[in-house]
């Protein structure tokens, strides 16, 4: 198990190890699909301190979001630039370039300080002002070489690809008689004037090629009756969902946001869920021998030059490099 991790943890970005009892434990096993965005999303939900939604529905604990500068769990990166390496690391960037700020989220570090503090502010701006949860799937499908995975930044283009062509990595199937896996994505409809469900989604592609607001989370681990699920800008950073299995593999007692909203108030929690939604259809990963090579990244540094106090655990702050000393001049030199 760990010689597996520790392989794939030359290929993500970076890489928090695992310990007992962690809910995100990228499969073992040899090289594939679903191992890899497992540890794809497992390693971005642990850049972001592990922001978790209990199996309650309840938000469980986040430390920073989206639009601040302050550094991720590596200890150089700020969290709004993070967001930019999704819209990068998806190859969809390009396609923002009419919106305010995506054009300066393209700029060098090496650029003019003066230019680069005025493109972070407008490329800080386009991040804060645009959803990107479709992107953050797009990325980790990207980094992780699934074939013919329809990249967008909309949920919605990748599920009518499922639904309609065959050479979609995807399977479009009913999330309450299917067993989500490693890989999986399960979605729900974002809708405040209609409630969707499975038919509902499967009746709408059937008739319309219009947009529809949705958003899906990445199945990245299963253990004791639980499935973790991770999805980007969920609550302003890629936070970890619990839901429950039975014990068949299927989800059990999911929450479903009905056509009255839940009487969500202080004195009446048991109405508060941010796991309470319209959950709407699984896209099964096909199986599918790995036929792209692995991303060939750098592993991430376990130091930092400009660190955040208190030091995260497993951070040390890097060595003083000391630029080496002049020759003594000798005499007659």
């Amino acid at each position: 198990m760990r010689i597996a991790v520790a392989i794939l943890c030359l290929w993500v970005a970076w890489c928090v190890p695992a310990s007992a009892g962690e809910a995100c434990v990228v499969p073992s096993g040899p090289d594939s699909y679903p191992k890899r965005i497992a540890a794809l999303a497992c390693n971005e939900n642990a850049l972001w301190f592990g922001a978790f939604i209990d199996a309650d529905g309840r938000l469980a604990s986040t430390t920073v979001a989206e639009a601040e500068t302050a550094r991720l769990r590596d200890g150089s990166t700020p969290a709004w630039r993070r967001v930019t390496d999704y819209w990068k690391g998806s190859g969809l960037l390009w396609q923002m370039s009419g919106f305010f700020g995506a054009a300066e989220c393209g700029y060098s570090s090496a650029a003019d300080p003066g230019q680069l503090r005025t493109a972070d502010a407008a490329c800080r701006a386009f991040v804060i002002d645009n959803p990107w949860s479709a992107v953050f799937v797009s990325y980790v499908m990207n980094r992780a070489g699934v074939p013919n995975f329809r990249a967008s930044a909309s949920h919605i283009d990748y599920v009518r690809d499922a639904y309609r062509s065959p050479d979609s990595p995807y399977l479009f199937a009913d999330p309450d008689t299917t067993a989500p896996a490693v890989g999986d994505l399960l979605c729900f409809v974002r809708s405040s004037s209609a409630v969707y469900g499975y038919q509902g989604l499967k009746a709408f592609l059937d008739r319309d090629e219009g947009a529809l607001n949705m958003h899906c989370d990445i199945a990245a681990s299963i253990d004791g009756g639980r499935l973790y699920l991770i999805g980007g800008n969920v609550l302003q950073g890629v936070t970890l969902r619990e839901l429950s299995l039975n014990r068949s593999g299927l989800l059990w007692a999911l929450q479903r946001r009905g056509s009255v909203p839940a009487d969500c108030r202080p004195g009446h929690e048991a109405g508060c869920s941010f796991s309470r939604q319209d959950w709407a259809v699984l896209l099964k990963l096909k199986p599918m021998a790995v036929s792209t090579p692995a991303p060939q990244l750098m592993p991430a540094r376990d130091c930092c030059d400009v660190c955040p106090l208190p030091l995260p655990e497993g951070l040390r702050r890097c060595p003083a490099q000391h630029a080496p000393a002049s020759p003594v001049p000798t005499p007659g030199s």
